[in-house]
């Protein structure tokens, strides 16, 4: 199973971006944008948020090959609504309508009510919903959830279960249709079998 980790900052994707049929200074703009928004944010491995994203970046283009100029900026921007305080239209006032479309449909509505089981609720039917997405923002999502569960390991033992199921049950079906992604999660889902 590939993991994609190498592009840390954004000087390593760029370096690596700069000999490839992409927009180099909207992916730069991207980039900038999504670090502004998210400041010093912290995924729960304790690493800079703006990792995350890098890696989904990779994952798209280092892996399955996309050089869409929309798909690489939204997969940047693609929890800027969900996690800070950005909104929709300011996405689409800095990036235009495709890309701010794309970050809304991987955005996740918030709980209708709270605890655990409306969390869960409400990302059960985010996830379902999906699989009406366009093909872009299907790769989005499965880029996003590629650097989430590549080294899910790291995780506490009861969320990999729970992110395991999950996966296996709402993004496998979504990767289905996409050949390099439907490898690589089977790969990885080889790889994490323990899990079920």
């Amino acid at each position: 199973m590939e993991v994609f980790t190498s592009w840390r900052t954004w000087d390593d994707a760029a370096a690596d971006l700069a000999a490839l049929p992409v927009d180099l200074p909207e992916l730069r703009r991207a980039a900038t944008a999504a670090q502004r928004w998210h400041g010093d944010q912290r995924r729960p491995t304790g690493v800079p948020y703006t990792e995350h994203l890098l890696e989904a970046l990779e994952v798209l283009v280092r892996g399955a090959g996309v050089t869409d100029p929309a798909v690489l900026a939204a997969v940047l921007l693609h929890d800027t609504v969900e996690d800070t305080g950005a909104t929709v239209p300011e996405v689409e006032a800095e990036f235009g309508p495709e890309v701010a479309e794309l970050v809304d449909w991987v955005t996740k509505p918030p709980a209708a009510g709270p605890g655990r089981q409306a969390k869960r609720a409400a990302t059960s039917a985010y996830l379902r919903r999906l699989r009406d997405a366009p093909r872009a923002a299907v790769l989005v999502k499965l880029a996003d959830r590629m650097s989430n569960v590549q080294r899910l390991d790291q995780m506490p033992p009861d969320f990999q279960r729970r992110y395991y199921a999950e996966t296996v049950t709402y993004i496998l079906p979504l990767a289905a249709d996409e050949p390099w992604f439907a490898q690589w999660y089977a790969a990885w889902r080889g790889h994490f079998a323990h899990l079920r």
